[in-house]
């Protein structure tokens, strides 16, 4: 059998067993999407967003790129940020990066990964923004992992520049935004920043015809 072929095995009796549990769970789902969550993880195999927080289909809408990244001129993570916020109406919008990241590892050296370069060059600018602190932590993983922590931090303020976020929180007072990192050696969720809905920034990244 093909690695493939035993995905499609395990679909259809993960798709049995839902129906044994819940008769009209599909039917339900198919009808309805108002999850309260965005969130926006890392493309690690690793980091499931519904696994890691128990949730289940329908709950969280799930953004994932190389290191949980905001990039103000990724047109699909502002698409995907626009649906959720101004369509779906999300109250909360998560930022969850993880411990280990190896984008984030990567981004701190200077062996070149071909296009990959051009994605990691801006988390070497957070690493840039930061690097008298992080280069002080005397063990590499510490260095690895407080630049992950700086650059959820980072990427939670970039979601606060978009105009998108600026006029939900200036008409709706929603959604929070909150960064977060995740624990691979135990599976632990560490909260590392938030802002509260309306929460004001540098002056200059504020528009004020919104």
């Amino acid at each position: 059998m093909q690695a493939y072929e035993k995905l499609l095995l395990e679909n259809r009796a993960w798709a049995k067993e839902k129906l044994l549990q819940d008769p009209k769970f599909f039917s339900r789902l198919s009808h309805l999407q108002t999850p309260e969550f965005l969130w926006i993880g890392c493309s690690d195999s690793r980091v499931p967003a519904n696994e890691i927080t128990n949730t289940q289909p329908g709950e969280i809408f799930v953004h994932r790129n190389i290191a949980n990244m905001v990039v103000h001129t990724d047109l699909n993570l502002l698409s995907v940020l626009e649906y959720a916020v101004v369509q779906l109406k999300v109250k909360h919008i998560i930022v969850c990066g993880h411990y280990g990241c190896g984008g984030v590892k990567a981004a701190m050296g200077r062996h070149s990964l071909g296009i990959i370069n051009k994605w990691l060059r801006n988390i070497k600018d957070v690493y840039r923004f930061h690097r008298e602190e992080v280069d002080a932590l005397p063990d590499e993983n510490d260095r690895v992992n407080r630049l992950t922590e700086l650059n959820v931090q980072e990427q939670v303020m970039n979601l606060a520049k978009t105009s998108i976020i600026q006029k939900a929180w200036k008409e709706d007072q929603r959604p929070h935004l909150h960064g977060w990192v995740y624990g691979l050696e135990d599976g632990i969720i560490k909260p590392v920043c938030e802002m509260a809905a309306g929460t004001h920034i540098d002056i200059l990244y504020e528009y004020d015809n919104l």
